[in-house]
């Protein structure tokens, strides 16, 4: 037999503080996950979605332009369409806004309402937005559609994620 005979108070400390430290980080790792895991994610930011369009083809009209891109959610993988309205601004400068209305999230048109021509229109509740995306005051939408960063490879269109305009 051993001389180091283990009391029974002191088994009981040694298994109350065994299954409280594995209770404590059952409680802290999610916690820790959940403040370090974003860090740890690689940056999407500089990702870009290549479209149909070529950038020689953008008018100061604003067209429809669909692409597509992959979708994860969790161990789920599918293919998404994505759409853009895209034209040159008087300055050359290609816009591309999203065509989301920041009032329900119903989808905009260009040109389609007769009594407010050249602007995006949404048919849910009659929002109106100008052709640069700013919302008109007094209708439902409540901030100027979001804009999708562009760049430009092999005369090709590319845009990025939408993100809501600057300074709105």
């Amino acid at each position: 037999m051993s001389e180091n005979r283990v009391s029974r108070r002191q088994f009981l400390n040694y298994t109350l503080l065994g299954v409280g430290g594995f209770m404590a980080a059952g409680i802290v790792m999610p916690m820790a996950r959940f403040a370090i895991d974003p860090v740890l994610k690689a940056d999407a930011s500089g990702d870009f979605i290549a479209t149909k369009l070529k950038v020689a083809d953008i008018t100061t009209e604003p067209q429809r332009v669909d692409f597509k891109f992959d979708q994860v959610d969790a161990w789920h993988e599918s293919e998404e369409t994505g759409t853009a309205w895209v034209y040159k601004d008087d300055n050359g400068v290609i816009v591309a806004l999203s065509p989301v209305c920041k009032h329900l999230g119903c989808t905009v048109d260009w040109n389609t309402d007769e009594k407010n021509p050249n602007m995006f229109f949404c048919p849910c509740h009659y929002g109106l937005y100008e052709k640069d995306g700013m919302n008109v005051p007094n209708t439902p939408p409540i901030a100027p559609l979001d804009v999708y960063p562009t760049e430009e490879k092999d005369g090709i269109l590319y845009v990025g994620k939408a993100r809501p305009r600057e300074g709105a």
